[in-house]
């Protein structure tokens, strides 16, 4: 019993364990919402009668809106989001901060402040996201004004004050972000690397049976044969029971030359790369975007040459959707049709209204066109991209 107790409690350690740098922020902002949620409950004890109803519904009101906003679904997407739905949380929670420290005449909203300058850098570009955060500390310190005893000398200190406490966890974020986004580059690249690695073991595999075959065929292949032709005039020569041993040992050499020969017909056949490792190691390594891959018996079998074009082309497309669609989700398929084979690939991102190459795009178009090949790109806002890579058939080729 108490082992599956431990289990199970080290099973949820791990789980938390595997949560994004953004869903930690999400369980520590609810943390520190409930941190200042504590103080809203005793202030009522010390104001005074028939002044407080009001400015109890507005912090409590500011509270929640920031509890309500902080776990809407668009913050675990980051960037992947709508720009205007992201811009429409960050907006709630800054009023809930706001609301919070103006109805409770304090610095409780501050706290809330510093949640919100930690979400920025993963929501927001980085020149909106310091605005933001500029713009927040002196919105959350002009409260001031409206106490009896406020004036801009206090304001000042509060907005130095304000100023220093989003600053922290603004940069905070920042450096976390861009280690994340190395994390993830470095992962990308090392599952191309293995890709890659496994399409140079299986080349590697194929040239020594191609170098085996050849040895073969050249060495033991004409000995036979020159052996086999020796034979045949010992025969002519021989007479009696020396020549039915000389035409047996020639049927002998005859047959073993066949089955060389049959030996080298296999081997030389046996030339096809398997992609399906390589593009499975490939998809593997891309922890933020979900890659289904569709890739049917015997389709992805080809030679070397191709097989390697159409994992570059696979690396580019896996390069781009990462990088400038802010898509989640990928899927890449290959098709065996009566004209060739073609690589499909389609995402979830944003799209585009034009298409504008780059060098991947041109190094692709290159790889395909030396081979007779071609690449088809379609894409509209809204509707992701679309990538058709399309190669001849092996013997048109």
């Amino acid at each position: 019993m108490w082992i599956n107790w431990v289990n199970g409690f080290f099973g949820r350690l791990q789980q938390l364990g595997e949560l994004k740098p953004i869903e930690w922020l999400r369980y520590v902002g609810t943390l520190l919402w409930v941190l200042t949620a504590l103080p809203l409950l005793i202030l009522p004890l010390l104001m005074p009668e028939g002044a407080q109803t009001v400015r109890i519904a507005g912090w409590w009101a500011g509270a929640l809106l920031f509890l309500v906003a902080l776990w809407h679904p668009v913050i675990p997407r980051q960037r992947q989001g709508a720009f205007w739905k992201r811009v429409f949380v960050l907006v709630l929670l800054s009023l809930g901060a706001c609301a919070v420290s103006y109805f409770t005449r304090s610095g409780l909203g501050s706290l809330l402040a510093m949640l919100v300058a930690a979400l920025l850098p993963w929501l927001l570009p980085l020149v909106i996201g310091v605005a933001w955060a500029a713009v927040l500390a002196v919105v959350i310190s002009v409260w001031v004004l409206v106490v009896p005893d406020g004036n801009w000398q206090v304001v000042l200190v509060y907005l130095l004050m304000n100023l220093a406490m989003t600053s922290v966890p603004f940069v905070a974020s920042l450096l976390a972000l861009r280690q994340v986004k190395a994390r993830a580059e470095l992962r990308r690249v090392n599952s191309e690397l293995l890709a890659t690695q496994s399409l140079l073991t299986e080349n590697t595999r194929i040239a020594e049976r191609v170098r085996i075959s050849r040895d073969l065929h050249d060495l033991v292949g004409h000995h036979l044969t020159a052996l086999t032709l020796n034979l045949e005039v010992a025969s002519h020569l021989s007479e009696g029971k020396a020549r039915d041993h000389v035409d047996k040992a020639g049927s002998i050499a005859r047959l073993l030359l066949s089955d060389v020969r049959e030996v080298v017909s296999d081997m030389r056949r046996d030339d096809q790369v398997d992609l399906r490792e390589a593009l499975t190691t490939l998809a593997e390594g891309v922890p933020d975007l979900e890659i289904t891959l569709d890739i049917p018996d015997g389709v992805a079998a080809t030679d070397p040459r191709r097989a390697q074009i159409l994992l570059r082309c696979a690396q580019e497309v896996i390069t781009n959707t990462v990088r400038h669609a802010q898509a989640t989700r990928l899927w890449i398929s290959l098709i065996m049709g009566e004209d060739g084979l073609v690589l499909r690939a389609r995402d979830n991102g944003r799209g585009a209204p034009d298409i504008l190459p780059g060098n991947g795009i041109n190094g692709m178009r290159e790889r395909l066109r030396e081979i007779g090949g071609r690449l088809d790109i379609a894409t509209r806002p809204g509707a992701g991209f679309q990538v058709k890579a399309w190669l001849p058939q092996e013997n048109a080729s």
